[in-house]
């Protein structure tokens, strides 16, 4: 059996490994060591996340997934968070959380009868609080988007300030070459705004080279 740590942050701005040392020390508590650690910056209401994917890739039948709070693994739809389970279960993926208690015994069960039937009640809860994750999600949107409307009638509604010196660095790394993983462990970008990036970083220099070519054409 592997425990591997699954850490989460929605956006680029917030540290994804925040919660690295409460899990260490629970696993520390409970004398289990954490094999792996998987970091990253996407939002808990989008299905497709690269890091999680490659967690359950990794993870053999028995392992744990550990997480610091249910809404960390999931803020998803009923759809999708169907989806991910089926997923989860296929590979008989146990998912332990920090907030909830009844997945604690599953990192240890001390026998087959008391892991089902912790792992049943576990399911149950998980379920609960995977619903409950959604709700905080889709109200906290619903607030944001109020009072945004509010602020933009009173005209005081001036958006996200963009991270330039951030953004600088990632198209400094990405002209050096450097992978996008590296990227991404390196400044807490998100994928979704690697990629813009690096649309805008070719576009750029497509516009220099045809510029430069109608330099040429234009010499005597």
């Amino acid at each position: 059996m592997f425990v591997r740590a699954y850490l989460r942050a929605s956006t680029a701005d917030q540290d994804a490994s925040r919660a690295r040392n409460a899990l260490d020390a629970f696993a520390a508590e409970r004398g289990f060591r954490i094999a792996s650690r998987y970091i990253e910056n996407e939002s808990g209401a989008k299905l497709q996340r690269p890091e999680l994917f490659r967690l359950l890739a990794d993870c053999e039948p028995g392992d744990v997934l550990l997480v610091e709070q249910v809404d960390r693994l999931s803020r998803l739809t009923s759809a999708d968070w169907t989806k991910l389970r089926s997923q989860i279960d296929s590979k008989h993926v146990r998912i332990v959380a920090l907030d909830l208690p009844t997945s604690w015994n599953l990192v240890a069960a001390e026998d087959d009868f008391t892991g089902r039937m912790f792992a049943a009640v576990n399911s149950m809860m998980l379920d609960v609080l995977a619903a409950v994750a959604r709700k905080d999600y889709e109200d906290r949107r619903r607030r944001q988007a109020e009072g945004t409307a509010r602020a933009k009638d009173a005209g005081l509604y001036k958006g996200r300030p963009e991270n330039k010196a951030r953004n600088r660095a990632i198209a400094a790394m990405l002209r050096d070459g450097r992978t996008w993983r590296e990227i991404m462990d390196g400044t807490g970008c998100s994928r979704t705004l690697l990629a813009k990036i690096s649309r805008e970083q070719k576009a750029k220099m497509q516009t220099e080279l045809k510029s430069a070519r109608e330099d040429e054409k234009a010499e005597p």
